[in-house]
């Protein structure tokens, strides 16, 4: 498959991350994509958030409403993943739970017409054990975005060991067609990005347990000390501590190394439903 045969890309999950992927797929790649999700209503949610972000886009001067609505009208929304039928390439953004990505991945490969592309916006778990789990393992690969999709610039590519070198061409060109860079990882746990990045906060947050400092505290050291636009405790905030939780755990699983071990604080949190900012509390209230 070249990337001039896709022309209908299939993003399943309307959530905070597929949404994302769907925004630039439709407004930058310029392509037709079919959006799903387990109900119309929440597929039409993600719709109804993508064009409130475009028309932000549109107040700044950033794009024209002509082009905004060019986007918008490539975007359809389904309750189903039957409509993937007709997509060229299908990307699966669905939480990062393994049993239900291998679900997910099982129906996809049922769905999806013979040689099309199946990728995963996994942040963590290893694309090998997807593509095992379908009848075209040569045509399995990762795409892992980062948040939030529509600014960050980079796509991590992460080749199963089945994955063909012909699938790996064809998914950068994709990525770059959304105006990313794309940089291939090994299929290791957590890849390069959250193989750094998690450890990093799960090591703020026993500073925070072991009241080494306050979490304003310790977020404005590594602002101001290294210079990133938000500190470690807040981040895990944004990404969701359930997710940073579910991505360490992955880590300590898969790599066996007791550097890896989810601070107890972190477990707490999420025990305790503060998972970030998209329920309104985590380490900070909103």
């Amino acid at each position: 498959m070249s990337i001039d045969s896709i022309k209908t890309v299939g993003v399943v999950g309307a959530g905070q991350m597929g949404g994302g992927i769907a925004h630039v797929t439709a407004s930058v790649a310029k392509r037709d994509v079919i959006l799903t999700d387990i109900s119309q209503e929440l597929a039409d949610k993600g719709k109804a958030l993508i064009d409130k972000f475009l028309a932000k886009g549109v107040a700044k001067g950033k794009m024209t409403a002509e082009d905004k609505d060019a986007a918008m009208a490539r975007i359809h929304p389904y309750g189903s993943m039957e409509p993937l039928a007709d997509a060229d390439f299908v990307i699966e953004a669905a939480t990062e739970h393994e049993p239900l990505k291998i679900k997910i991945f099982k129906s996809m490969d049922e769905v999806t017409r013979e040689g099309v592309i199946l990728a995963s916006n996994t942040s963590s778990i290893p694309i090998t054990r997807m593509a095992a789990a379908t009848s075209r393992p040569d045509k399995v690969i990762g795409m892992h975005f980062m948040n939030p999709v529509p600014i960050m610039r980079l796509i991590e590519i992460i080749s199963a060991m089945q994955t063909s070198d012909e699938t790996l061409d064809t998914t950068i060109a994709l990525g770059q067609s959304m105006g990313k860079t794309c940089i291939g990882a090994k299929d290791y746990p957590g890849f390069i990005a959250n193989r750094i990045l998690m450890p990093y906060i799960n090591e703020a947050f026993f500073a925070l347990h072991e009241g080494v400092g306050d979490a304003k505290g310790i977020d404005e050291v590594m602002k101001l000390g290294t210079n990133v636009p938000m500190g470690p405790l807040t981040l895990a905030d944004f990404i969701g501590l359930d997710t940073v939780l579910a991505i360490l755990r992955v880590l300590h699983e898969g790599l066996g190394d007791p550097k890896y071990r989810p601070s107890p604080l972190l477990v707490k949190y999420v025990e305790a439903g503060y998972l970030g900012r998209k329920v309104g509390r985590g380490v900070y209230e909103y």
